[in-house]
């Protein structure tokens, strides 16, 4: 490629300015915050939350349900308030309302939910100290670990932007650039990428987050639902079966339940580990692409979740729903992991932009305490945040007139340390394949075989260069992993040429079969 042709494809931002690094978001050292300057990541991610109008950019099909969180009072056996002093978790029995919204990731606001995709999870609580958005996936890791790169992950995963048709090339394209992605493969093209329904799928906040107590000592923590229904998830075969019958099947199945009264119920399990950077792990907590070990870290039962209500208007309460991972309570508080601190940016941005700049006004995201703010206006405006007593006269604070007083702290607060470069780097602790091939090993010979079946017909489209890089990553993880889908590409030989086509292999075939099954008519 000559000089002038390398010019022309280097990559801007909108300024015009060369970008030397669209990988890692700028942090304090390689695992430190983020800083408010990120001038090309905040451009890229704010750009990218308006992106859709009005439908979510990402988790546009959602079903949702309200009920509430029952508090056991205890971290495990432990007295809960030696690790958070977040008051809906302190006393047993203590109730909090909550409204839950579910949905699939990737695809549209009316698309199938038989296809594969990570589901999301997101959990609003109405507690006494304001709202908590707990916003998670059913599957407990992500693709990626910086935030930096989840326009394009995103971009890769959507429709072609010329032909508007799901390419498993450029899936596999990002995918195979993207090493850490290796481990959320192995579960999104196994079983665990189809769930049977809501009721029976796990839930995870997939980042880490910290808990506080009234001392001011945070300890990091993991979030994870585990269905009290258990979990049932789907092959191939039968989703494609489901598909043909009904393709609304996880939301109807909800709202049944609930209308029948047999209503589904979570335990909300917490993994916790001391805030620091241990180096006694073969990787970092704060990675989003990583387990923690259950054996080493424990899953903790903290309290229970009861969806008993159906909304009474799909759009007011489903679709206007909007969540935040910033939205935080009193005694929770934010990790350094840059998806996190990326995603706390991106979601509320991106609700403002979508619902509208009083999207907090609405019923179904306005918390159920007192608010007193002195942001006024704005689009569709329709109360005003105002304290009993407050001076109308005076949106601003410190004031002598009137006006409204900042809250007296409830505890110490947590003030970490940090003593490092800014720079933008990657962790430097990837481990990128380990726990992918744990994983495999960990299947059940048949989600194996899904899996392999699942890859090598995803794969089979894609051109020889992404073929042979997903190869030496299944092969990193585990020997047998890769050899597998090796040996399975070898077989689909005669279909690895392009076949014309632009879409999926099952979108080519119903293609072609609706041309085959059509009947030809008359005019009239």
């Amino acid at each position: 490629m000559s000089t002038n042709e390398s010019n022309e494809q280097t990559l801007t931002d909108r300024q015009g300015h060369p970008i030397s690094d669209n990988q890692n978001i700028r942090t304090i050292g390689s695992r430190g915050p983020s800083t408010l300057e990120n001038y090309h990541f905040i451009e890229k991610i704010s750009h990218f939350d308006r992106e859709r109008v009005p439908e979510r950019v990402v988790h546009g099909r959602g079903a949702g349900a309200h009920g509430y969180f029952e508090a056991y009072g205890k971290l495990g056996e432990e007295p809960i308030a030696a690790y958070t002093r977040a008051k809906l978790f302190q006393e047993p029995g203590k109730r909090t309302p909550v409204f839950v919204r579910f949905s699939s990731v990737i695809h549209g606001g009316h698309s199938p939910e038989t296809l594969r995709d990570p589901r999301g999870f997101a959990t609003k609580f109405y507690t006494e100290d304001g709202n908590w958005d707990l916003v998670g996936n059913n599957l407990k890791i992500f693709f990626i670990r910086d935030a930096m790169k989840f326009p394009d992950m995103v971009h890769a995963f959507k429709p072609d932007p010329v032909t508007n048709v799901q390419s498993m090339e450029r899936f596999f394209d990002f995918v195979s650039q993207s090493p850490e992605a290796t481990h959320m493969i192995t579960f999104l093209f196994s079983p665990w990428g189809i769930p049977a329904n809501y009721r029976q799928m796990q839930g995870s906040g997939v980042n880490t987050y910290k808990w506080v107590n009234a001392e001011g000592k945070a300890v990091l923590v993991k979030y994870h639902w585990e269905p009290l229904q258990g979990i049932k998830n789907l092959k191939q075969s039968e989703a494609e079966q489901l598909q043909g019958k009904n393709f609304n099947h996880a939301t109807q199945d909800l709202y049944e339940a609930i209308e029948r009264g047999d209503y589904p119920a979570w335990e909300l399990q917490v993994q916790w580990m001391s805030d620091d950077e241990h180096d006694e792990l073969d990787f970092d907590p704060l990675d989003d692409t990583k387990l923690w070990d259950p054996e080493q870290f424990p899953m903790l039962p903290v309290g229970k979740m009861v969806l008993n209500k159906n909304p009474e208007n799909y759009f007011a309460e489903v679709e206007q729903a909007a969540f935040g991972t910033g939205v935080l309570v009193d005694g929770l508080d934010f990790s350094d992991d840059k998806m996190l601190q990326g995603r706390t940016f991106s979601y509320s941005d991106t609700q403002r932009h979508r619902v509208g700049t009083n999207y907090l006004q609405l019923p179904i995201n306005a918390p159920k305490t007192k608010v007193a703010t002195n942001q006024r206006d704005g689009q569709m405006t329709f109360s005003i945040d105002i304290a009993p007593g407050q001076n109308p006269h005076v949106n601003y604070e410190p004031s002598t007139m009137g006006g409204l007083k900042e809250a007296e702290r409830s505890g110490e607060p947590h003030e970490p340390y940090y003593s490092a470069k800014l720079l933008k780097a990657p962790i430097d602790r990837p481990n990128n394949f380990q726990q992918a091939g744990e994983t495999y090993r960990k299947f059940e010979q048949w989600e194996r075989d899904e899996l392999i079946e699942n890859l090598v017909d995803a794969l089979k489209g894609c051109s020889t260069v992404i073929r042979e890089q997903m190869v030496k990553h299944f092969t990193e993880a585990d020997k047998d992993y890769g050899n597998r889908v090796s040996e399975g590409l070898a077989h689909a030989e005669q279909q690895l040429k392009n076949s014309g086509h632009v879409g999926t292999n099952p979108a080519n075939e119903g293609m072609e079969l609706a041309s085959e099954l059509g009947h030809s008519t008359d005019g009239y």
